[in-house]
C-alpha cells in the first residue's frame, strides 16, 4: 500500500461523525433510541384524527425502513391504496382494527400484526372505544417519510388533497376508506 493513500483515510474518517450530523443522518454502527411517548420528530405529525410519531427515521435506517408510532383517536383510516415500492407493516399495540389485505376482511387486536407487500391493495380503520395505538412500518423507506410530513402539513386533509400528495410517493389510491361496522 503507497503511504500516500494511506496517511488521509484517518483524517476523513475522523470527519465522519460531523458530516453525518450535518446532513442529519446516523453514522453507520450508531444506535438510535427513542423513548416512550416522544418520536425523531419534535412535535408528532397529524393526520386526521391520528399522530405520528416517527421511531425510527427514514434517515436512521439509511432509507432502510421508517417506522410510526401512531396513535388513532376515531374511527378512521387511509382510503384503500397500494404501494408501489415499498411493504408496510403492521403491529396492534392497544384498542381493535378492521383491515382490508387484498380481497380480505380481517380483524386485529393488540399483539397482532399484519404484513402487506408492495402492490397489495389494504385499507384500516379503528373500531374500538378511545385511543388505540398502532405500529406501522415501511420498507424500505421510500418517501413515506416525506408523504406523511406533507400531509400533515395540508390545511385541508381531504382524500382529494391526500391523493394529490400520494401519486407522488408511490401509492395508488384505489376507492374509500373502510367504515369501522
Amino acid at each position: 500500500m503507497q503511504r500516500r493513500s494511506f496517511l488521509p483515510f484517518p483524517l476523513v474518517a475522523s470527519a465522519l461523525p460531523a458530516v453525518f450530523a450535518e446532513i442529519g443522518t446516523t453514522p453507520p454502527n450508531q444506535y438510535v433510541l427513542v423513548r416512550s411517548g416522544e418520536g425523531r420528530n419534535e412535535k408528532p405529525l397529524r393526520i386526521q384524527d391520528s399522530e405520528f410519531h416517527i421511531v425510527v427515521s427514514t434517515k436512521d435506517s439509511n432509507g432502510q425502513c421508517v417506522l410510526f408510532d401512531t396513535l388513532r383517536h376515531g374511527p378512521s383510516g387511509p382510503a384503500l391504496h397500494l404501494h408501489t415500492d415499498v411493504d408496510e407493516w403492521f403491529y396492534v399495540v392497544s384498542g381493535t382494527f378492521k383491515f382490508q389485505a387484498d380481497n380480505d376482511t380481517l380483524r386485529l387486536n393488540p399483539g397482532d400484526s399484519l404484513f402487506v407487500p408492495r402492490n397489495m391493495a389494504h385499507a384500516f380503520v379503528k373500531t374500538s372505544e378511545g385511543t388505540a395505538r398502532l405500529l406501522v412500518m415501511h420498507q424500505p423507506a421510500g418517501t413515506m417519510e416525506e408523504f406523511f410530513q406533507q400531509t400533515s402539513q395540508l390545511p385541508n386533509q381531504s382524500l382529494e388533497n391526500r391523493k394529490i400528495i400520494a401519486e407522488k410517493h408511490g401509492m395508488k389510491i384505489l376507492g374509500p376508506s373502510l367504515k369501522p361496522d
